[in-house]
């Protein structure tokens, strides 16, 4: 039976977790801080549970330089739930602007002619831009159309599908300059879209933003960033972002919970329930509201505090390893390890083929092919062999796929480029 230390795991999600805080959770899980009970027993509500979810907002913030203006949610669903929690609450939004443009317009006490006004808009106005650069984007475009299809005609654009410059597969980020993002409604000066949503990091497809896209910066634009695969890998200017969100068992701890970091005057700009039914747009439901998870310290409901604690435990030793990210530490050791793999694999172009362009390639998920289907199985069989796991691609996709995530050692890469230099010599 193999020990820890002889296991090197590439898994996509759930990622590896460092030894020493899993055995830290184990203890807590049988008896946390010898109080006789599993943190997985305790009451949500209960001090143990509130400090916990403390310390992990601190070192979140402080990780991430998160300004005041902001909060920091713990909520359930993961990133597919995250999908719908941004319709469900920034819709609301754009529709609050409406509703005070027109009230701005035709005065106080016109409440049924203000109502007519916003259901005019949202039939000709409303839209969420998408930029869909590989799976996980995709979907999300997908669950939007699918929330907003009751409103009739198209509210989802499209404003760039970047299958459609790489001869229909992901792998590629056309120039800004060929998006066609939603523009400034001209009469008012109100943006079009609720918001604009992207993926940083495409888990599955190997395609990472290099930098937050300028043209989000423009025009009072919302933007949404899913970080589920490349949270706290590099520095991130939360400022200019409305929300960030991603699910945490990555690159923070372990499946059950979904961080999201949103600007408050988005969590206190929605129009309330009865205006948003009277023009024909549903409420969100609480669980995934923001504004009712922020007003109850994200514990609405039953947290699983459990998955919190290591959560904070991961933050915790991110903060003492690298200091906040804006330090660089951790974004040099996750581009250092990326290296290891790609400068091998452009050194042997007839052999391995990388799989997204050069201008786009993911320091976290590292996807490649290998001549044909028959020669991977043998990589992957020999890999095996040596200890190194999870490096199969995704069942959509097929090919390699090493994730880099944060617990991801040095020396663990450094073994798959060993094992890389050894294939080759026998091909």
């Amino acid at each position: 039976m193999p020990t820890r230390e002889e296991i090197a795991y590439f898994g996509a999600g759930p990622a590896p977790l460092p030894t020493p805080i899993l055995e830290a959770g184990a203890a807590s899980f049988l008896n946390h801080q010898n109080s006789g009970l599993s943190l997985a027993e305790i009451s949500h509500r209960s001090s143990t549970a509130n400090n916990v979810l403390a310390d992990a907002k601190a070192s979140l913030a402080k990780l991430m330089s998160i300004p005041d203006n902001y909060e920091i949610l713990f909520c359930h669903g993961g990133g597919t739930g995250g999908f719908a929690s941004v319709v469900h609450n920034l819709v609301p939004v754009w529709v609050e602007k409406r509703r005070k443009k027109a009230v701005e317009e035709l005065g106080e006490g016109k409440e049924a002619e203000v109502v007519e006004r916003v259901k005019r808009d949202i039939k000709e106005l409303l839209s969420v831009d998408y930029l869909v650069t590989g799976s996980w984007s995709l979907k999300a475009s997908q669950e939007a159309a699918n929330l907003l299809e009751p409103l009739g005609c198209r509210k989802v654009n499209v404003a760039l599908d970047a299958r459609k410059a790489n001869g229909g597969k992901f792998g590629k980020i056309p120039d800004e300059g060929t998006w066609t993002l939603s523009g400034v409604l001209e009469h008012d000066g109100v943006p079009g879209a609720a918001f604009v949503y992207f993926c940083d990091n495409e888990t599955v497809d190997g395609v990472e933003f290099q930098k937050l896209p300028e043209s989000l910066l423009r025009d009072g634009r919302v933007s949404v960033a899913d970080m589920s695969s490349n949270f706290l890998s590099r520095e991130v200017d939360v400022s200019k972002y409305g929300v960030i969100f991603g699910g945490a068992q990555k690159n923070i701890g372990i499946t059950d919970i979904t961080i999201v970091i949103v600007r408050k005057d988005l969590l206190n700009g929605q129009a309330s329930p009865s205006f948003l039914h009277s023009v024909g747009i549903w409420s969100p439901p609480s669980i995934l509201h923001f504004p009712t998870l922020a007003k109850n310290d994200s514990l609405y409901n039953t947290l699983p505090i459990f998955s919190v604690h290591i959560a904070a435990m991961v933050l915790e030793s991110l903060l003492k390893k690298h200091g906040p990210l804006n330090t660089g530490s951790q974004a040099k050791e996750s581009a250092e390890k990326a290296a290891l793999i790609y400068d091998f694999l452009d050194a042997h172009p007839d052999v391995f083929t990388v799989c997204p362009d050069k201008s786009v390639r993911s320091r976290m998920n590292l996807c490649f092919r290998i001549r044909d289907e028959a020669t991977e199985k043998k990589f992957l069989e020999g890999a095996e062999q040596r200890g190194l796991l999870g490096l199969k691609g995704h069942r959509s996709v097929g090919g390699i796929r090493l994730s880099n995530y944060n617990a991801v050692r040095l020396e663990q890469v450094q073994k798959v480029r060993t094992w890389l230099e050894e294939f080759v010599k026998t091909l």
